[in-house]
């Protein structure tokens, strides 16, 4: 009830709007959110990085109810991505805690997160280039070969995910997009966002047990949330598809360059978060 009471707007609005974007396009969750809790709210890398990683838990475990109720999950690729997923997870988190410790943890997250951000923005962009260069040159692997890259990826977006809370949309989808070709698009999506809750549950736990995260912001950040999934997925099939990912390329540069000129701010330890108004 206290959590509640204690809804900050300006958090709820950012939540709507990211919400929405995620219902317009199916990616940019975190790619947006955690950039966004830093740049826009003043919160600490390491406490927008865990908080953000909690909220993606949360909005995409119903998104993995809904694909499973319409029976577009492949839980066989879902086991592949955790298997490499969740111990490189459990090797970020360690590495987090002690760097959290000498001080260094919120230096590393921003340069990856802003790395990260990057790399999502390319992605978007020229995700068809780079589907067409993977079939000319790997198209034809066997499934031994398919699955122990499955595996590879998974590790590398466990890495990715719980340092900056980015990569598990765009990368991911685009990931399984090259590496199962023939799947179709819904199933792929449904592989990726179930793929998605236990990878951000773990490395999100992992966050909280570290002091790292906001539970008033995080509250917040859902009540807005929810009814901008809604609202955006109702309008997903009105607006191009091609001009979205663009528009989304775009924030992503501008907000990874805000990160990468303001490093040294935030990997200041004795930066203090934005606190809300219950605290």
């Amino acid at each position: 009830m206290m959590l509640l009471q204690s809804i900050d707007p300006h958090f709820a609005i950012a939540g709507f709007l990211v919400g929405a974007l995620v219902g317009l396009t199916g990616v940019g969750g975190g790619a947006l959110m955690t950039p966004i809790l830093i740049v826009l709210f003043g919160v600490a890398p390491t406490t927008a990085v865990g908080t953000d990683l909690l909220f993606a838990a949360a909005t995409k475990s119903v998104g993995s109810l809904v694909h499973g109720f319409n029976r577009t999950i492949d839980w066989t690729v879902v086991r592949r991505l955790a298997t490499g997923s969740i111990p490189a997870t459990a090797f970020a988190l360690l590495l987090l805690s002690t760097l959290h410790v000498v001080g260094g943890a919120g230096q590393l997250i921003t340069a990856v997160l802003a790395v990260a951000l990057f790399s999502t923005a390319v992605v978007l962009i020229l995700r068809n280039v780079i589907s067409a260069f993977y079939l000319r040159r790997f198209g034809d692997l066997d499934d031994r070969t398919i699955a122990a890259l499955t595996i590879a990826m998974g590790a590398l977006l466990g890495v990715l995910v719980t340092l900056s809370s980015v990569g598990a949309g765009a990368i991911g989808v685009t990931a399984l997009v090259l590496l199962y070709p023939r799947m179709p698009t819904a199933r792929i999506v449904g592989s990726d966002i179930a793929h998605a809750v236990p990878l951000t549950l773990v490395a999100g736990l992992g966050h909280g047990a570290m002091g790292s995260i906001d539970l008033f912001v995080l509250v917040s950040l859902l009540v807005g949330s929810f009814p901008g999934i809604f609202v955006g997925s109702s309008l997903s099939s009105r607006i191009p598809d091609v001009a979205l990912r663009y528009v989304l390329a775009v924030v992503l540069v501008v907000l990874g360059g805000k990160l990468l000129t303001d490093l040294p701010t935030h990997s200041n330890p004795s930066a203090v978060a934005i606190q809300t108004q219950a605290h």
